[in-house]
């Protein structure tokens, strides 16, 4: 078991620690209260691997299990590490100082064809290569202040995880889930493997050899997925109920799994020589079948192939598949004819119609087959376009205001009419009929004579988990030419991988199958020669289940105990990027299901689905310069910074300018590392939470991370302010007494109270809006440095400052641990994160008194948009008394420049009289100023 879910039997403190971490505690971090974030990070990481992982508290036996998505060990972190990292700390550090047991673990998605290409250049063992880069990836991951529960670690090229992926192959296989049957796909024939879509560019060639890639046929491995489409599809009305997941993602799924209902229709296609071939297309609207105007074929169609050998051209059409891009419009016509099946039953041929060959239809969406109708479906329009650019579309449904005309020019027409309507006359009988009501006529029609039935599709397609490389998990199969396929016993697994030498380097394909001494095996039944197989899993195949393993990690009999599925999972939080939206979560889903099904989970907990609420990040675009001739990316080397903006030095022109995904090939990536050398793992913490809000692109300019260092540096004087007051008079820890509070203490403990509650629910139910935590945080610091901790009652001083500090550890851990030291040097020292958010700063009566009897209220003055300092101003007045929107504004302006602060940014930064705008908000609780 998971050992930080033993409940300990005392809070840690610091100053229990072994006498070295003691010492440690009591350096200084920083020298004559300068701040210095740096020397900050290094004290407090040091301390925190004294103490072990971040304890747990005792207070409560509520369990919280986060996570975020474990990484590839490329060898360095990049901005969108930084990113999810920092965002599932937040949560674990502030769930256990609400008191749960927080499981916050981390590991490493180790498998995959890059370590591979990368050993083969080295002539190193792969896991060589990943080791090291792991090694270097945990140190990175720690100088970000994270909070990892290291025990739980795992790496899926570790025999001990894989032997259970193995294990949970064998179950899939045993149900009939794991199958192998003919596929065609993407190959390679220098590296001789299939390639996934991703791996083959816009030319057609593989991303690392360079070579044609060619559409092949191959015996590969599937896990039957389909068989849990209902489940899958179903259960995201579950994930979808109190915006558990975002809707978007939800929207990915719905269409990935793709359910339509419609109609099966029947078209005959007809050869040169007269010869008819039935062929069926799939479609969600009969409606539309009077203007249909051309069939396509899918690539692979049965037709299309046979049509191979006597059509001129068409096979090398078909080899250029690869090159195709999602959108393309693409297509080749066929020596066919199509028959509308209306022919029939209206009693009078109507007009043939042509053939095509293209890459848009799906091969497996229906029959392979779809009925192109130029005016009703957008994709088809742009292939007509194409095609056929100066043949009339028909308008065969209408909205409430039908065109002048039912047959248009394609190029006339800029999008399709894709809504439900009306039908016109030109569907004879049909006319004046509503989508649906016609829909359903024609097909009883079509019905009378075989031509069409109802039918339901799915784009869900199996999951192909065959891989033929190397750095992999072995496929726990073994291929007897007696017995056929048989699979490894379970107390033989895990099979392991064997190691590479230096003879590896610059060898294509394979590597497993020329290892003759592994591949040769003796059969388990029969105990005859025998062959391993080859193929290695898809690494999809290890993120599908590694989220069972973390609270289990050192189980070596099962891949987890029932104890351990039932205590922690499913998951509570699950944080990662949105480009994982898809695939990963929905394999994650089906393999989830499959093991509640099989009874190793429980699945009565959360529909049976693995991730009860998901945070999907934005994406972290770099500032990118290319050459405004050519388009290509500059390297920095290539840029020159002037007083007129950045040039390219070759050319002397301005760059063009964009904001894209960072990458190499763009030279537009950031190291993390770097930025935390240089600005402290806080302030980069708090500026990546407080640039976007959490599930937008996120645009990295390190040049704004100044704004941040000015909050951290006025929250330093700010605890160094109490920490002298603290010296000089005695702390009061009685109960706050409202009713004999002075003005300026009720304005500091209600703008204090009312930043916590703001903080609590960002923290607890709107995680997405983070960037607003920092803000409210921002105005609290300003409230409290603008007021002065000296003028504040060193009860209500001490409440204040300490609140804020709370609120910021999740946020920025080691700064604040620093605070909360040096506000505490005078007696024994805790950690900060054995403080709690259970208990509100006031009552509800308490902050009615305040806000009843208070005569002032704290304004928040933005300046084009960005918050600088905050005011004291005359609180709304009500009933008889209440003024005007007007006056009221003219009141909170008025109020605001006469402050010291007002009239600096105002009058002497910016000129008052030149001002476009002024925004009042909440009744003064916000004023922005537009110069």
């Amino acid at each position: 078991m998971w050992k930080s879910l033993q409940l300990s039997q005392s809070v840690r403190s610091l100053s229990t620690r072994p006498s070295t971490a003691a010492t440690l505690s009591r350096r200084s971090a920083t020298s004559n209260s300068r701040l210095d974030l740096q020397a900050i990070d290094t004290k407090w990481q040091q301390l925190w691997a004294l103490q072990g992982d971040t304890p747990n508290s005792p207070r409560s036996p509520k369990k919280s299990y986060v996570l975020p998505m474990f990484a590839y060990p490329s060898g360095s972190l990049h901005m969108g590490h930084l990113r999810v990292y920092t965002i599932s700390d937040v949560i674990a550090r502030y769930r256990r100082m609400q008191g749960y047991q927080v499981l916050h673990p981390t590991g490493w998605d180790a498998f995959g064809l890059p370590a591979e290409n990368a050993a083969i250049e080295r002539g190193i063992d792969p896991a060589v290569w990943t080791e090291e880069n792991i090694v270097k990836m945990k140190k990175q991951l720690q100088s970000m202040n994270t909070t990892f529960d290291w025990d739980a670690e795992i790496s899926t090229c570790s025999p001990s995880f894989y032997k259970h992926t193995q294990s949970i192959f064998l179950k899939l296989y045993s149900k009939g889930l794991a199958y192998q049957a003919e596929a065609l796909v993407n190959y390679d024939p220098v590296d001789k493997t299939v390639l996934a879509n991703e791996q083959v560019d816009s030319q057609g060639r593989s991303w690392r050899s360079g070579a044609l890639v060619q559409q092949m046929k191959l015996r590969q491995w599937f896990f039957r997925i389909t068989s849990f489409k209902e489940f899958l599809l179903k259960d995201l009305d579950y994930l979808g109920q109190n915006d558990k997941w975002p809707s978007r993602v939800l929207t990915q799924q719905r269409n990935w799994i793709g359910k339509s209902s419609g109609a099966r229709i029947k078209f005959n296609l007809q050869d040169p020589s007269g010869l008819l071939t039935p062929v069926h297309v799939f479609t969600t609207r009969p409606d539309t079948i009077f203007g249909v105007k051309f069939i396509t074929l899918s690539l692979s169609h049965p037709l299309v192939l046979k049509l191979v050998s006597t059509t001129p051209g068409l096979q090398q059409f078909l080899d250029k598949r690869a090159t195709f891009a999602p959108d393309s419009k693409e297509g080749f016509e066929l020596p066919l004819r199509a028959l509308s099946p209306l022919s029939e039953v209206m009693g009078a041929p109507l007009e043939t119609i042509p053939v095509f060959t293209a890459p848009y239809v799906l091969e497996g969406y229906g029959d392979g087959a779809v009925m192109g109708v130029p005016a009703h479906d957008s994709r088809d329009l742009g292939f007509w376009k194409v095609h056929r650019p100066e043949e009339a579309i028909p308008m065969v449904v209408t909205g409430s205001q039908p065109p002048p005309s039912l047959r248009v020019h394609p190029n006339d027409m800029t999008e399709a009419f894709t809504s439900p309507g009306t039908l016109t006359s030109l569907c004879g009988q049909f006319a004046g009929l509503s989508s649906q009501e016609g829909s359903s006529q024609i097909l009883q029609l079509l019905q009378k004579t075989d031509s069409a039935s109802p039918f339901e599709t799915w784009r869900l397609r199996d999951w192909l988990v065959s891989r033929q490389r190397y750095w992999g998990t072995p496929i726990p199969i073994i291929h007897c030419a007696e017995c056929g396929t048989v699979p490894v016993p379970e107390d033989d697994l895990p099979v392991e991988l064997p190691r590479l030498d230096a003879s590896f380097k610059g060898q294509r394909g394979n590597p497993l199958d020329k290892i003759q001494e592994w591949v040769n095996c003796q059969c388990p039944q029969c105990h005859g020669p025998a062959k391993r197989e080859t193929d290695t899993m898809d690494t999809f195949v290890d993120s599908s289940w590694y989220f069972l393993r973390f609270p289990d990690p050192q189980n070596t009999k099962e891949p987890f105990s029932q104890q351990s599925a039932s205590e922690m999972v499913p998951v509570d939080t699950y944080i990662g990027g949105v480009e994982h939206a898809i695939l990963h979560l929905l394999y994650a889903r089906f393999m989830y299901k499959f093991l509640c099904g099989e009874g190793l989970i429980d699945g009565t907990k959360g529909q049976a689905e693995p991730f009860q609420s998901l945070i999907a990040q934005g994406m972290v675009h770099g500032k990118t310069f290319s050459d405004p001739d050519t388009g290509r990316f500059l390297l920095p080397n290539e840029l020159e910074e002037t007083e007129q903006g950045m040039i390219v030095k070759a050319t002397k022109k301005a760059p063009t300018l964009t904001w894209e995904k960072m990458s190499k090939s763009k030279h537009n990536g950031v190291d993390p590392s770097v930025c935390i050398e240089k600005f402290g793992a806080d302030a980069l913490r708090a500026h990546i939470l407080f640039a976007a809000p959490v599930s937008e692109v996120l645009q990295w300019d390190e040049e704004k991370i100044v704004g941040i260092q000015r909050w951290l540096g006025r929250v330093w004087r700010i605890v160094n302010d109490l920490a002298a007051l603290a010296t000089a008079k005695e702390m009061d820890t009685v109960e706050l007494d409202v009713a004999q509070m002075s003005e300026v203490d009720a304005n500091a403990v209600l703008l204090t109270h009312g930043t916590r509650g703001n903080i609590v629910e960002t923290f607890s139910n709107n995680i997405y809006s983070l960037n607003t935590a920092i803000s409210d945080l921002i105005k609290l610091t300003n409230g409290l440095h603008d007021t002065g901790v000296s003028n504040l009652s060193p009860q209500v001083a001490n409440i204040a400052v300490k609140e804020l500090l709370k609120m910021m550890a999740p946020i920025t851990p080691a700064f604040s641990e620093e605070c909360w030291e040096v506000i505490s040097s005078r007696g024994p020292h805790t950690s900060i994160f054995e403080e709690t958010f259970v208990t509100p700063i006031l009552s509800e009566e308490q902050e009615s008194a305040l806000r009843n009897r208070r005569t002032t209220m704290v304004c928040a003055v933005q300046i084009n948009g960005k918050m600088r300092f905050t005011a004291d101003i005359p609180p709304p007045k009500e009933g008889h008394e209440a003024l005007s929107k007007a006056d009221r504004e003219t009141e909170i302006v008025s109020a605001v420049l006469k402050t010291k602060s007002g009239q600096s940014w105002l009058t002497e930064k910016h000129d008052w009289e030149k001002r476009k705008r002024v925004v009042v908000v909440g009744g003064g609780k916000v004023l922005n100023v537009v110069f």
